[in-house]
């Protein structure tokens, strides 16, 4: 993993493999951006590139600065990195404090698929996500819980109602709700979108975000912040048939220990999210329908090239990478992706 530190503004770009063809992954602002969990998502990137069979590498950015001096930050990333981006050396995508549109200026030699909405690549999200729950243990006649529910989790809901599943429960970061029946979904899809973040208040009674865990989901989607499954909360989770990432890094090691010991199934994050990094590869001429098929035949081949490993999905979808990333790397990269 190398860092690059730029020289106008305090930031900087972890970048994981040397070699690669390019490289990618989020740029994030705030007061203090820390290099370790640049370079955990940047690993993650990483893998789920290998996963496809691309010789690229996950990088990382991050601009630390108050807000005040905010704009001026983003603005001498933005000048300095351009070279960074003509050279492929880093490809950076909207994250955390950053909107795409402030990025524009950078797209110019980006050679991915920019074109896409935002809505539209939630939308990719959703139906990645779903694909890989439903190859995992398949959603028909399943109850869902959705942790950190947004835009992406209503188009997950979506994909899970296409899939004969029901959304039994969500949470935000107002609190969760549940409904054993499960919510109709043009009821939740409008009050979401009126409500937002208070759409637990808007549909149902309201709890604690936390008891989202214990709505007794058949599978529960997680993933609003690195590591929100650690091994106290896989415990809770120990009766659900599957735990799928709505979100990058959501388990700790001992998370994943403590639910494969109980027989849960563990889609790894880099599969089931890689929906996006297949959709600025593709081809731009593509209509959004063939976008969408093209991304569900891929993820549904990743799912099955590790269905049924002796060492359960995520291990699985590891080895998986690896295999790839071992016939063009001399060593495999130090630490899987999972959260700390």
């Amino acid at each position: 993993m190398r860092i690059h530190k730029l020289q106008t503004t305090d930031a900087f770009v972890a970048i994981d493999l040397a070699g690669a063809e390019a490289a990618s992954g989020p740029i994030r602002w705030a007061k203090k951006i820390l290099q370790g969990g640049a370079k955990d998502l940047a690993r993650t990137q990483t893998y789920t590139y290998a996963a496809l069979g691309m010789r690229h590498s996950g990088a990382s950015g991050g601009i630390s600065a108050p807000p005040e001096n905010r704009g001026d930050a983003i603005a001498a990333f933005i000048e300095e990195g351009s070279a960074l981006v003509a050279e492929r050396t880093y490809l950076p995508d909207a994250a955390k404090g950053i909107g795409a549109a402030e990025l524009a200026a950078l797209r110019r030699d980006d050679p991915r698929d920019l074109t896409r909405d935002e809505s539209f690549l939630r939308r990719c999200d959703g139906q990645s996500i779903a694909v890989a729950a439903h190859q995992a243990v398949g959603l028909e006649g399943k109850t869902v819980a959705i942790e950190g529910f947004d835009e992406t989790g209503m188009w997950i809901a979506d994909a899970v109602a296409g899939r004969g599943g029901r959304v039994i429960a969500l949470s935000t970061t107002a609190g969760s709700t549940r409904d054993r029946d499960g919510f109709a979904l043009s009821e939740l899809r409008d009050a979401h979108a009126e409500h937002g973040d208070d759409v637990v208040t808007a549909i149902g009674t309201h709890g604690a975000a936390t008891g989202v865990f214990d709505a007794g989901a058949d599978v529960v989607f997680a993933g609003s912040k690195v590591g929100v499954i650690d091994h106290v909360v896989a415990r809770r989770l120990a009766e659900c048939a599957a735990v799928v990432p709505n979100g990058r890094l959501p388990l700790t090691a001992r998370a994943l220990a403590e639910l494969r010991k109980a027989g849960v199934e563990t889609p790894a994050d880099f599969v089931a999210l890689a929906g996006r990094t297949i959709v600025a590869w593709g081809d731009a001429e593509r209509t959004d329908d063939e976008v969408l098929t093209d991304l569900r035949r891929s993820v549904g081949g990743l799912c099955n090239e590790v269905a049924g490993h002796e060492d359960g999905l995520f291990l699985g979808a590891c080895y998986h990478a690896e295999a790839f990333l071992s016939s063009w790397q001399d060593e495999l990269p130090f630490g899987r992706p999972l959260a700390a």
